[in-house]
């Protein structure tokens, strides 16, 4: 997707995958390529390990940095505990410890601090978490909380691999970091705002199932092409920690080499692993509840929430365990003597995770939509139906009669897919609905390092070194324009949606909106709304909308008063030139038709020009 101009080669190419649940850093020594080979010899794609505190005052290195934060409070842990080779005196834990403090101390520990950077009702450069904890404790934001991921990233890169020499920091190499395709542009700055504030500058971003999809080729270096054939409609699922995401990649030929297009991306779907533990934990407490004990409290629960987590990633990423015993503790004084100890067991997380999240379905069948009450808790908009698999159906349903041809291969991504029962009911769904048993599950990548391997892969190919996916915009998007109407008591005036943006459009390009007439209102404050849909793949800029009912999701409006010498409220003549940036953020140039004026509407998370 982005495209970013670097400076001169830098020494490595970097890939980061910047999770929900754990964080990841891969590379490629300068004069690699993509597939491995060098003229000194043989370089594969690399990991770093990543120093972290394991225990208090215990630091070792890890091949993943959970993405967790433990604040704690005063007198919670004493001076020296939690530094780091390459600081001291931390007022705070990022990574192992830190996850492990969520059993214990919930309201301490940040998570999700990702799927809290795509909702767009809270602003996220406020301190809000740890979401739950009280309102004297110390919180961060989460653009703050993916800032200080990153700059661990950068301190132990930089400890390792650079030493005394300034051009090999992580700061003068060539960065691809991962967002989810579902992220829209605002979320999509906010990830890049938060990179360049630990100074990562020569940055470029990449979607993560494509970077699945990129570990996948650099698995399987030149033996990828016999795994595909031309027509082949490639699907990667990719389930993580905040989100699921949907993306349909094509196999085309292009003068006898293949061809990759990435064709379709899902809507942003709030569900993922975070989903699965609560999930877990309820199952849990009702075990709990059912042998005797007392009913949890707001932060036992919590507890058990954690302690989900890490049973459901140990099960996962070891077969041979069968179950994982855990302790919470107790309340007020009792906190040793009133500890409730229990287990998960392996068939609790099978069941929990096959039944509640990927039941078998039709291809007809719609995710269920829930009646909402009046008043809600404010909160993560998670997704209304947790079945993971009538997602998929609706995905599929709407791409496979837009494209003409059903999927005929499927890439799982997200550790989620550790679990064989997982993998296989969504692949016997997908062969049932097509009404095939054609469809190959493309296997061969680390789910725990696909992510940061493909973006590192794909650093490499924007070189000329590696098979590139042809991407662009991953939606259309349209400008809300308000229709000259009579006014009517309690009616806002009716809008048409604009295209402005079609699918596909490469990053770094723009393009005028042809044939339209518009007036900008200048010197007083207004509103522009903006809309966007991944299904509308025809659209050109300058087709209009007047009904379009679900098909478009409307993003966050810009408010803000235009700048001109002429009388408040005036309207201007204008034309538009759309821009998608580096990064994915949008821009809109309105160029006055009556002098040089022209005004630049930047998609920003801040709702600011």
């Amino acid at each position: 997707m982005a495209e970013s101009v670097f400076k001169a080669e830098s020494a490595f190419k970097v890939g980061i995958d910047l999770g929900t649940t754990n964080c990841a850093l891969a590379f490629l020594p300068k004069g690699s390529n993509a597939d491995g080979d060098t003229e000194a010899g043989h370089h594969k794609v690399q990991s770093l390990p990543i120093p972290q505190v394991v225990h208090a005052s215990l630091v070792e290195s890890r091949s993943l940095l959970p993405s967790f934060i433990y604040l704690p409070g005063t007198g919670e842990s004493p001076q020296g505990d939690l530094d780091l080779p390459w600081t001291s005196n931390r007022d705070m834990a990022v990574g192992e410890w830190a996850r492990r403090q969520g059993s214990l101390l919930p309201t301490r520990v940040v998570h999700s601090a990702k799927s809290w950077l795509c909702h767009p009702a809270i602003d996220r450069r406020q301190p809000c978490l740890p979401w739950r904890s009280a309102p004297e404790d110390r919180r961060v934001s989460p653009v703050e909380a993916s800032t200080t991921y990153i700059q661990h990233l950068v301190d132990a890169w930089n400890r390792q691999m650079a030493s005394d020499n300034p051009d090999l920091r992580l700061q003068n190499q060539e960065v691809v970091l991962t967002v989810p395709a579902s992220f829209d542009p605002a979320a999509r700055e906010l990830t890049v705002e938060a990179a360049r504030a630990a100074g990562l500058e020569n940055l470029t971003l990449l979607e993560e199932p494509q970077a699945a999809f990129y570990a996948w080729i650099e698995s399987l270096r030149d033996d990828w092409r016999i795994q595909v054939r031309v027509g082949d409609l490639l699907l990667v699922c990719d389930v993580g920690g905040g989100t699921t995401d949907f993306t349909l990649i094509s196999v085309a030929d292009n003068c006898g080499a293949l061809e990759l297009n990435r064709v379709a991306v899902g809507n942003h779907i709030l569900l993922g692993g975070d989903n699965m533990d609560l999930a877990l934990a309820h199952m849990a407490s009702q075990e709990l509840a059912s042998s005797g004990n007392p009913k949890l409290d707001v932060t036992q629960f919590q507890q058990l929430v954690h302690c989900s987590r890490q049973a459901k990633e140990n099960l996962l990423g070891d077969i041979t365990k069968e179950v994982e015993h855990y302790t919470l503790l107790g309340r007020g004084t009792r906190l040793v003597g009133g500890s409730i100890k229990g287990q998960i067991s392996r068939a609790m997380v099978d069941t929990c995770l096959l039944d509640g999240f990927f039941p078998i379905c039709s291809l007809t069948d719609d995710p269920r939509r829930a009646r909402l009450g009046g008043l809600q808790e404010a909160g993560l908009p998670y997704a209304h139906d947790p079945a993971v698999t009538r997602h998929l159906a609706a995905f599929l349903r709407q791409q496979v009669a837009d494209l003409g041809r059903p999927v005929t291969g499927v890439l799982f991504n997200g550790g989620v897919f550790k679990s064989a029962p997982l993998r296989n009911r969504v692949i016997d769904l997908i062969r049932q609905w097509s009404g095939s048993a054609d469809v190959r599950l493309l296997e061969g990548i680390d789910l725990d390092q696909a992510v940061s391997v493909g973006a590192t892969y794909y650093a490499a190919s924007r070189s000329g070194r590696g098979i590139r996916i042809r991407g662009g915009a991953s939606r259309s998007y349209y400008l809300g324009v308000e229709i000259p109407a009579p006014a009517v008591p309690g009616m806002e005036p009716p809008i048409k949606a604009l295209c402005v943006v079609p699918f596909g459009m490469e990053e770094g390009s723009d393009t005028t909106v042809p044939g339209i007439k518009l007036s900008l209102v200048v010197g007083e404050p207004v509103r522009f709304r903006f809309f966007a849909c991944p299904n509308r793949k025809s659209d050109k800029p300058g087709d209009w909308l007047e009904e379009w009912d679900d098909d478009l999701e409307e993003l966050n409006p810009l408010e803000t008063a235009l700048a001109s010498e002429k009388p408040p409220g005036s309207l201007l003549p204008v034309t538009l030139r759309a821009a998608m940036t580096e990064v994915g953020t949008l821009e809109l140039h309105c160029h006055s038709t009556t002098d040089s004026q022209t005004w630049k509407l930047e998609f920003e998370a801040r709702g600011q020009v």
